[in-house]
């Protein structure tokens, strides 16, 4: 890329005579610098710097100015202002802008008594720069200084013709005309000002100038045009009010505050609580106490909640001084009250602020605003049908009935809420059987008990439960009603075949009606299926029913079947303590017998053990601490050595810890078990060995 070389700028025209071109060279060389050879290269002893220079510079210019010339006549005078006039004026001409030397200028024509030459250099300033209102008041000034009044007040017609914004010109026109006595005068400038529709300040220093003179009426007529000029304006609604009732008009003050309220009925401005305020305290210095109890209600009802902290403030404070302690207490609920509606409005899914603020209205007792809360409430669904999310909102369901029912003793809005609430949730998708529960046993309070077995049967019939149908069953059978509960079994195994739960009280329940033959077939058909939930406790249920009957064969059948189909230690454990507990212990006999048996149970479970999982060390050396403890509670008949010759030896050892990449972490140490039949034959022959080949080498060295 190349760069373009800039044009050269065209030759301005020379005034000096042409040159010749014989003569262009000798110029030339006379133009050009000539090359000065330095002689001495080395550094100066005194360094001068170039800020020193300037400093001296400056010095020398303030001293010669200190030093003042005496003038002796007229002549040197004259010299002298001419000299100083022709440097204002080359400062001009160099800074056309400035408006500094204009004022200088000005000033210094002035202190030369020479008025004429000082106004003709202002009004130069004015043209320059007439927006800079600052020359204006130094311009005005300056005429009244010289008494002239007529040409200040000029200045000040055209500055405030030029520049109507500019509030301070206007004060200082109104001040000169005050301080001369000219309040006709004054006034005119007044008007002059208010035809702009100037700011608040301006309208109110208008007041106050006619009110130092008493004119009353004059000062409600500015109000009256400030108000129209300024409709929206609460500050000028506020201080017109303010002015009728320092004059002690009170019926016309009243009347401008509910002028103000028409105004801002439908606005939702800031400053419409400072209104509404203003005119509660002006109720309440007039001793109208309702009055300004009823705008303090009127104004939290408007004003919006996240702003009505300062005029909850005020209301309870004036409660808290003319109100009784109903109205104090109603003050400061309705504080919290607004606080409650600001939350809910702001995120209405919040379910734990609609449970403050129903705890709020149930305080205070009233019936129509706690179920306005209620209905509020309910009427904000989650609006994802994910169970999660509507655990809060029926919780409001079961207190809006729980309310209906016991405080407000409404039975038919009570069944109206469990209907409605049953309706609303999607009940293929999720249900909540507390409150199916809930509706049957209000039912069942009034008596009503078929009601109650439609609901609970509704409730089977679309979101079948175990907490459903427990209670339903417990219902039934607190009633005597045996057949319905073997029918609710049946629904109940139908639908949840898997629940060994169920299994095990249906077959208490036979149990209990002595029903033997039916609870064992329960028990049977629960242990033929295919996939339990918990079948130990199921086994465990069984086993404990033929053991109460006394039936010890079936019982060790059974967990001769168990054993069939798991292999558990505590299976084993179990069998061996029933074998030792079966019998009747004040038979020596029978004693010896059921340990006999016992032990038959521990050496099964032992061989199992060792055979088919010689890993679990753990596991074998508890069912042989089961085993002696066994032993040991048999007393005479037992025999501790037929277990401790099985013993393991107990050993503490150490293993290499990997980390997840392979590296060694270090060392760990843990407990290991070493059984008698794992002591290793060929390693004792090894050590023998040893020993005697060490015993025939010492005996050779010594022969």
């Amino acid at each position: 890329m190349q760069l373009k070389t800039p044009a050269r700028p065209p030759a301005s025209p020379s005034l000096d005579p042409p040159v010749s071109s014989s003569s262009s060279s000798l110029l030339l060389i006379m133009a050009l610098p000539r090359t000065i050879k330095v002689k001495n290269k080395n550094p100066a002893e005194i360094q001068v710097s170039a800020e020193q220079i300037v400093r001296e510079a400056r010095e020398h210019q303030v001293i010669s100015s200190l030093i003042k010339t005496p003038i002796t006549d007229s002549n040197e005078l004259s010299d002298y202002r001419l000299r100083k006039r022709k440097g204002f004026e080359d400062l001009i001409r160099r800074q056309n802008n400035n408006v500094s030397i204009y004022v200088k200028y000005a000033n210094w024509e002035a202190q030369q008594n020479d008025v004429t030459r000082a106004r003709f250099v202002w009004e130069r300033a004015l043209s320059v720069d007439y927006w800079n209102h600052t020359m204006w008041f130094k311009y005005a000034e300056f005429e009244m200084t010289n008494k002239c009044v007529n040409r200040a007040r000029n200045v000040w017609d055209r500055a405030t013709f030029l520049l109507p914004r500019v509030d301070h010109l206007w004060y200082k026109y109104i001040l000169m005309e005050e301080m001369l006595g000219n309040v006709c005068e004054a006034r005119r400038v007044f008007e002059r000002w208010m035809s702009v529709e100037p700011d608040e300040n301006a309208w109110v220093l208008y007041v106050k100038f006619e009110l130092r003179y008493k004119e009353v009426a004059r000062a409600r007529a500015v109000f009256q045009r400030f108000v129209e000029c300024r409709p929206r304006s609460v500050t000028a609604w506020i201080r017109f009010a303010k002015f009728e009732m320092k004059n002690g008009e009170i019926g016309r003050a009243r009347e401008c505050y509910e002028r103000a309220v028409e105004k801002f009925a439908n606005d939702d401005d800031e400053n419409v609580e400072s209104l509404l305020v203003a005119f509660a305290e002006f109720e309440e210095k007039c001793k109208e106490i309702e009055r300004a109890r009823c705008i303090y209600k009127y104004a939290l009802g408007r004003v919006p909640k996240g702003r009505a902290d300062g005029l909850y403030r005020k209301f309870v404070a004036f409660e808290n001084q003319f109100g009784d302690r109903e109205r104090i207490e109603d003050a400061i609920v309705g504080k919290k009250r607004f606080e409650y509606e600001d939350q809910v409005r702001k995120n209405p899914l919040s379910y734990h602020s609609w449970f403050d603020y129903i705890r709020l209205e149930e305080s205070v007792g009233n019936k129509e605003r706690i179920r306005e809360v209620y209905e509020r409430a309910i009427a904000n669904i989650p609006p994802a049908q994910q169970k999660r999310y509507w655990k809060l909102y029926i919780y409001i369901w079961i207190n809006y009935a729980l309310y209906e029912e016991l405080d407000a003793q409404d039975i038919k809005r009570t069944r109206h809420v469990y209907e409605e609430c049953l309706k609303l949730i999607p009940h293929k998708k999720f249900s909540f059987a507390k409150i199916w529960l809930m509706a049957a046993q209000f039912e069942i309070r009034q008596l009503n008990l078929t009601g109650a077995r439609k609901i609970l049967g509704q409730a089977i019939g679309k979101a079948p439960k175990d907490k459903i149908f427990k209670k339903y069953i417990e219902i039934e059978l607190q009633l005597g009603n045996i057949d319905r509960c073997r029918k609710l079994y049946e629904k109940y195994l139908e639908w949840s075949p898997e629940n060994c739960y169920a299994w095990s009280m249906y077959a208490e329940l036979e149990k209990s009606l002595s029903e033997k033959d039916r609870a064992r077939s329960i028990f049977e058909l629960a242990i033929a299926q295919s996939a339990l939930d918990m079948p130990e406790l199921l086994w465990k249920a069984y086993i404990d029913f033929e053991i109460s009957e006394g039936e010890f064969e079936n019982t060790r059948r059974l967990y001769e079947r168990l054993l069939e189909r798991t292999k558990h230690l505590k299976v084993w454990i179990s069998f061996a303590k029933f074998e030792a507990s079966a019998m009747l212990e004040e038979q020596e006999s029978l004693r010896i017998q059921c340990l006999d048996n016992a032990r038959r149970v521990f050496e099964c479970a032992n061989n199992y053990l060792r055979d088919s999982t010689p890993d679990l060390k753990e596991e074998r050396t508890t069912l042989l601490n089961e085993w002696l403890n066994l032993e040991s509670s048999f007393g005479e008949l037992g025999n501790k050595n037929l277990v401790l010759v099985k013993m393991p030896k107990r050993l503490k050892k150490r293993r290499l810890i990997d980390t997840d990449d392979g590296r060694p972490a270090g060392y760990e140490e843990y407990i290991d078990y070493t059984f008698p039949e794992e002591t290793q034959a060929p390693d004792t022959n090894i050590l023998e060995n040893a020993y005697m080949w060490k015993k025939q080498k010492t005996c050779s060295d010594q022969n």
